[in-house]
Parts: structure tokens; sequence; C-alpha cells
């Protein structure tokens, strides 16, 4: 994703509240590999593994839904009981989408998801708290499933193979045809380009099918980071993110950035940038890895308490 980098970097060229410490960005890369770090491997116990077309679409389902998981001021934050385990989350997502498939509810199916109400998604998603941007997210299922029918034939795998094994073209399809992976920005006059849930879908087709079938491109090592609010927190806990005092002083009170704003935007771009240093001192050192399993790795690091003493910033968007 050409653009995204290209963009990513020139905001970080002369972002005035964010800056990325290299000397950081170093200690961490030695320590990846000096510990021989491993990419985590696809997490089957939370998502849905069953024939190969309903994961398709139950993947693409997820990633339509994969934004926003913190609570709003003062609410409950939005969560699930699996067995024992108490979720919230992506992977509270993740396993609400799973037990409701396995439940017999359709949502794999294209016009089921065209007509669905708010309160079908409410009884998919079930749960405690309240998850924000709810009749958002209906309306992003209702155009999914209205493009599937349109143009797709209703399945999934039919947009899967219409990018003929290429990751890149599968994201700028995915861009091009439904609003709600159209992540781009404006910045002091510039657009910016971010993509983070139509290229974390084809990643996650790549970890689910372990790069067969669906999950088979032939140009994974061209897609970057994905910007969301988990890999900032915990690129600025190891100190390769900087930021200003005002900018640290909104994100520790929990003050919310408007989507688009110079703060949020360098916040996302810094990150993308980041992982492309990394991913290039990682090269030069033995550690070869891709963007998006440097991404993998830092989200998994992430969901340690450890890097949650510091909280993200959080943004009420759609993309992230």
């Amino acid at each position: 994703m050409q653009e995204v980098l290209e963009t990513a970097q020139n905001v970080a060229r002369i972002s005035s509240q964010v800056r990325i410490e290299e000397e950081a960005v170093n200690r961490l890369c030695k320590k990846i590999v000096e510990e021989r770090v491993t990419v985590p491997a696809w997490n089957r116990r939370y998502h849905f593994d069953g024939r190969g077309r309903d994961r398709v679409f139950y993947l693409l389902v997820l990633d339509s839904l994969n934004f926003c998981f913190w609570p709003a001021p003062g609410k409950a934050q939005w969560g699930i009981d699996c067995k024992s385990e108490k979720l919230s989350g992506y992977y509270a997502l993740a396993t609400a989408l799973k037990q409701a498939l396995e439940s017999g509810i359709p949502f794999t199916k294209a016009d089921y998801l065209a007509e669905l109400s708010l309160s079908k998604l409410k009884q998919i998603l079930g749960g405690r708290g309240k998850l924000q941007l709810l009749q958002n997210r209906v309306k992003i299922l209702n155009e999914l499933g209205q493009l599937l029918l349109e143009e797709y034939a209703g399945e999934a795998t039919r947009l899967v193979e219409s990018a003929g094994m290429s990751a890149v073209k599968l994201v700028r399809l995915l861009v091009e045809k439904l609003s709600s992976f159209q992540d781009v920005a404006q910045y002091l006059d510039h657009t910016v380009f971010f993509y983070k849930r139509a290229q974390i879908f084809a990643a996650d087709l790549q970890g689910a099918f372990n790069g067969r079938e669906w999950g088979s491109f032939n140009d994974m090592d061209r897609l970057t980071a994905f910007a969301d609010y988990k890999l900032p927190q915990v690129l600025r806990h190891v100190g390769i993110l900087r930021y200003g005092q005002a900018l640290a002083q909104k994100i520790d009170q929990k003050t919310l950035l408007t989507s688009g704003s110079p703060d949020e935007v360098e916040i996302r771009a810094n990150t993308i940038w980041a992982v492309e240093l990394m991913r290039q001192q990682l090269e030069q050192t033995g550690g070869r890895l891709r963007a998006f399993e440097i991404d993998w790795i830092l989200w998994d690091m992430g969901q340690d308490l450890a890097f949650k003493a510091r909280p993200y910033h959080r943004t009420v968007t759609i993309f992230y």
C-alpha cells in the first residue's frame, strides 16, 4: 500500500505533537531478534473455524464491525461471557459472531445482512454493557449485504476472488465499493490514507486459511500496519512514540480526539511509519518480518496489563 506508506511518512516528517524515537525503535527490534519473538498464531479459540465459504463471510462481517470497542464516558464496557471467561473488545466481537453463527443465525447470508435491523444486531452480539455506534454498525452491514447481492451473487468469496490473489487489490476493492472502508483523512491540505479495516481483512484471511485457499495472496509484504488505538498505546509504552505535552495530557485524561483532527492523524500516521521503520531495521538485523506481522506482535503485546498503564487515545469513529 504505497499510498498509505508515503502519506504516513509525509505526516511523520512534519508532525508537531507526535515524534518517533529511532533509538527506541532499534531497542525493540533488538529485543525481538534476541528473544526470538514469533508472530502470534491465528487464534482459533475465539474465531469461527467452520466451512471455508462461511469463514470468509464471517471474517468480512467481523472486520466490517472491527472498531470502537471502548465504552462511552459513564457507560459500562460491552463484553460477553464465554464459558468461564469474560471477554471484551475484539475477542468479544469475534466470539459473539462465532456463537451466533454456530447457533443458526444466518448472518453469512447477504439477504439477511441487507435487511438486518438494530434489534437483530443486538440479538447477534448479546452481552453486557453497551457497544458504541450500533446504528452505524447496522448501516455498514446493510451496505455490505446489498453490495454482495448486487455484484457478487451474495457470496463474500466471489468478492475476494475478484482481487486475483492480491491483498492490495482486495483492499482497494473494499475501499472503492464500500463507504465504511474509506478510511482517509486530510492533514494540512494533504490527503492521508490509512485503510485499517480493509487491510486487516486481507491479513485475517491469510491467517485464518494459513496462506491457502481464500487466504492465498502474492503481495502480503505490501500491507502496512493497521493504525488503530492499541498499537500507539504499545509504541508509546516502549518509548517509540513521543507525544507533546498538550497531546499527552489529552490522552491521559481520556479527552476525546476528533476523528480527522491533526492530533489523531499524527498518532495514526506515525504508528504506521514507526512500524515501517521497525520492518526496515529488522530486515537489516536478521529478523525479517512483514509489517502486518509486526502489527500482530505489537497488538498481542498490548493485551498484557503492563502495556495498559497509560490510556490509549479515544476517537469515536467507524474506522478503528
